[in-house]
């Protein structure tokens, strides 16, 4: 496993490479010219060719990514353009935000999902069985935003609730702030955990008609023992492939919900920069949120040799 570690490590110097440079070229893909929104907005100088000489995006671009690509390797990520601070420092200041909610929403995502998915094999082709798969696809159909959405208008107009509009820290006030987190994380969870139901579910009705399985039960085994035992366990490797793709989900997809709810995490960050062409921030966001899925694939990985003891790196 630790060759198979280090092989995966020096791959991921590559693949950082290939991302650096497609969050740099997309950025200059998105339209408008951020040169020109400053001296209509902020009047920040007469001259557009002065603008953008001292903003350096003069430049050809493949000078603009070399410079791009010294500060990656002295672990800077540049600056934006608009509020002169670092990108870097904006980050780190936006995504335990981001976290916090993608996190809580895949907790609400397995603790909803799993157990569904397992009732709904023990008990297959029954009419409950055929109740749970029907909402899984309708959850699946259904937009979060547009769930947010009723749940905010209806939530105003009935109960005469809105959601708070400051950011309460968890720092300062651990409930005050999960009673922030708690809707936007169970809305997005609702897809999440109707996708995971129907993997679960197929992924035991497969192991349920092993060998070993028969064995079990022959041996007298308690059916709860036979299915949490020895069924789930093997069933889980499929579920927990799909672990990586579900937080870059929560991670990049965040940004509805935090514009929604007023949450100042990455997702709303990202939003603004490209609303006001902010290159370094574009870039920034984009290569931090690449990077982290990646290293979250590699984790999961190489958690498949601890689930199965049969797989073997190389």
């Amino acid at each position: 496993m630790l060759r198979y570690g280090l092989k995966r490590g020096l791959l991921l110097i590559p693949t950082l490479l290939l991302v650096s440079f497609l969050a740099f070229s997309i950025s200059r893909l998105v339209p408008g010219d951020i040169v020109e929104l400053m001296i209509t907005e902020q009047s920040y100088a007469d001259d557009v060719a002065a603008l953008r000489a001292r903003l350096g995006l003069d430049k050809p671009l493949l000078t603009q990514y070399g410079v791009y690509l010294k500060g990656l390797f002295r672990r800077e990520l540049g600056t934006s353009l608009w509020s002169g601070q670092p990108v870097m420092h904006e980050i780190a200041r936006r995504f335990p935000v981001t976290l916090e909610l993608a996190l809580l929403s895949l907790l609400f995502t397995y603790f909803i999902g799993i157990p569904i998915g397992v009732i709904a094999a023990v008990r297959q082709d029954s009419t409950f069985d055929y109740f749970l798969r029907s909402s899984s696809i309708g959850f699946l159909s259904i937009p979060g935003f547009w769930i947010a959405t009723l749940v905010l208008v209806f939530g105003s107009v009935w109960f005469k609730w809105t959601p708070p509009l400051e950011y309460i820290p968890l720092r300062r006030d651990p409930l005050r702030n999960l009673a922030q987190f708690v809707l936007p994380a169970f809305i997005m969870a609702l897809a999440l955990s109707a996708g995971t139901m129907r993997m679960t579910r197929a992924m035991m009705l497969e192991v349920m008609r092993q060998d070993y399985i028969r064995t079990a039960r022959a041996k007298g085994l308690p059916t709860w023992k036979v299915v949490l035992r020895h069924a789930l366990r093997n069933a889980s490797i499929p579920i927990v492939s799909i672990f990586g793709l579900q937080l870059a989900h929560l991670l990049g997809g965040a940004v509805i919900m935090e514009r929604i709810f007023v949450l100042p995490g990455m997702g709303k960050f990202m939003l603004d920069a490209i609303t006001w062409r902010d290159y370094p921030v574009i870039q920034g966001v984009n290569l931090f949120i690449g990077s982290l899925v990646i290293l979250i694939n590699l984790a999961v990985d190489l958690l498949y040799g601890f689930l199965d003891p049969r797989i073997r790196y190389r």
